[in-house]
């Protein structure tokens, strides 16, 4: 990994956006940079004075990888440079595919109103009409079966500890 200046990144980032406009991914990271190498802690009142740096890498996942430091007092002008790098360098982003998530989300409307609606068991025990009486006992009995699933998966999901939470 090669350790360059701001202004530096900033130009071989635009190099390697343009390299990478028609097909190719960049991965960019951000952290916060520790001088001992191991977590970092956040409040220890012997260390207030110690300075930290921003670290930032580049990546193509093959050959090019670049990083830079960035001082707390040069962060907001290296964030606005490298913001609009960023504004004018993603022009090539696909947009999402909004009507198929559209339909899905249709498709799971339709799925909990079905759901919802019980199915009405009518005609004769015997005779004409015999087999769509079966046919209705048995969606029937599969929606019964579905209902229960989908309880128990909503009693799971509430189970489940939130994201972000403490398990001591």
């Amino acid at each position: 990994m090669q350790l360059v200046d701001n202004n530096t990144f900033l130009r071989r980032l635009e190099k390697l956006f343009e390299a990478t406009k028609d097909k190719g991914t960049v991965w960019l990271t951000h952290k916060r940079l520790t001088y001992e190498g191991g977590d970092a802690v956040m409040h220890n009142e012997d260390e207030s004075n110690k300075e930290y740096l921003c670290l930032v890498r580049v990546t193509d996942g093959k050959k090019t990888q670049f990083s830079t430091h960035v001082k707390s007092a040069d962060l907001m002008k290296f964030h606005a440079a490298y913001g609009s790098l960023l504004k004018a360098s993603f022009t090539t982003l696909r947009k999402r595919d909004k009507k198929r998530e559209k339909q899905r989300a249709e498709q799971a409307a339709r799925r909990k109103q079905r759901m919802a609606e019980p199915v009405v068991i009518k005609g004769p025990k015997r005779g004409n009409g015999r087999k769509k009486k079966q046919r209705q006992v048995k969606a029937a009995l599969k929606l019964e079966a579905a209902k229960e699933r989908a309880a128990k998966r909503e009693e799971a999901k509430t189970k489940q500890a939130p994201r972000g939470a403490v398990c001591t």
